[in-house]
């Protein structure tokens, strides 16, 4: 789907579904994050503003979904983020998780 779609899915969406639609635009948008000026590349390619973005990414936070990078002073890091999720779309502590309730206790 395109990202401009994904983002008015996102906005309408509710309850679950909410989450799933906030995950596929996330990573949708995670495609171009090495794009730069990456937030003006969204605007003229994508017609997508960078608070849909940042908004489905701050939801997913809440959530408890996804951590948001933060820089020394706090400020949130949102593209590192993106190439984050681009390059690593299944962490490490969840595969963990995955494999461990696969294998019977001993």
């Amino acid at each position: 789907m395109r990202l401009k779609t994904l983002a008015k899915l996102y906005r309408v969406a509710k309850g679950e579904e909410k989450v799933a639609r906030a995950w596929e635009l996330v990573r949708e948008a995670a495609r171009y994050s090495s794009r730069e000026p990456y937030w003006e590349f969204l605007r003229r390619s994508f017609d997508v503003r960078a608070e849909d973005i940042k908004d489905a990414l701050r939801f997913l936070e809440e959530a408890g979904e996804v951590q948001i990078k933060r820089s020394v002073d706090g400020k949130r890091l949102y593209v590192s983020t993106l190439k984050d999720i681009r390059e690593n779309p299944v962490r490490l502590d969840r595969w963990l998780r995955s494999i461990s309730k696969k294998r019977p206790a001993r």
